[in-house]
């Protein structure tokens, strides 16, 4: 399997001088559930929304088409799915509002949702990137900045797991 750079979050800087890293076309996230409880995180996949809250680095740049893997932090450290985006980062609807209770405003709508069973350890997917830039396992934000090859290395692992859509 290709090796790619490794996880990482870049800090916010100027999109133009992360062209070379990531292209000009779709973008790829992790979106990182602090904490580690997989209950709250399934269910906002089941509704088709994530929330992004305000001091997210990323939140402008988030785009309809976009992909995204959704990850739990420590202590679980497991990729639980995957997502599409079908919506930028906006103001919750009355009817998003009513299926998302927290203290995030806002965030995006999600379309092409899939779950991972069973979930695919970080440390399986991390087996497979070159950890010299380093990739890890921990990210202090919520919305994570990776590359295609990150992202494309993760669907080749959660299909090694067991899961036959990714």
């Amino acid at each position: 399997m290709r090796r790619s750079k490794g996880f990482h979050n870049p800090p916010y800087c100027d999109p133009s001088s992360t062209l070379a890293v990531y292209g000009n076309g779709m973008a790829y996230y992790i979106f990182n559930v602090r904490g580690g409880d997989a209950s709250p995180a399934t269910q906002l996949l089941r509704n088709k929304v994530w929330p992004i809250h305000d001091q997210e680095p990323h939140r402008d740049a988030l785009a309809p088409g976009d992909l995204a893997l959704v990850y739990l932090a420590a202590p679980q450290g497991m990729f639980i799915g995957r997502a599409e985006l079908a919506s930028p980062v906006h103001d919750w609807t009355a009817a998003e509002a009513q299926v998302y209770a927290s203290n995030a405003p806002c965030g995006v709508s999600l379309a092409q949702v899939e779950e991972w069973d069973p979930p695919v350890p970080m440390r399986n997917v991390l087996s497979q990137i070159d950890q010299s830039a380093g990739a890890r396992a921990d990210f202090e934000d919520g919305v994570v900045r990776i590359t295609k090859e990150e992202y494309v290395t993760a669907l080749s692992v959660a299909a090694d797991c067991g899961n036959p859509n990714s």
